[in-house]
C-alpha cells in the first residue's frame, strides 16, 4: 500500500465505522459467514454489513 491508501483507509474507517475494532468485528463475523452461511444463520442485515465493509476496503484498495 501506498501513503494515499493508508491515508485512504484509514479516513474510510474512522467516517464508516469509527474505529479499526468495530471493522474488525465485521471481517471476524465474515469469517463466520463463511462457514456457516445458510438459511437463517444470520440476519440479513449482517450479512449486508459485511458485504458494505468489504466493498468498501476492495474500493480503497482499488
Amino acid at each position: 500500500m501506498n501513503e494515499i491508501q493508508i491515508t485512504q483507509l484509514q479516513a474510510w474507517i474512522t467516517d464508516t465505522y469509527g474505529t479499526p475494532e468495530v471493522l474488525a468485528h465485521y471481517f471476524d463475523l465474515a469469517v463466520e459467514m463463511l462457514f456457516y452461511l445458510e438459511k437463517d444463520a444470520f440476519e440479513q442485515i449482517e450479512v449486508q454489513d459485511v458485504v458494505t465493509a468489504l466493498k468498501g476496503i476492495k474500493r480503497v484498495l482499488g
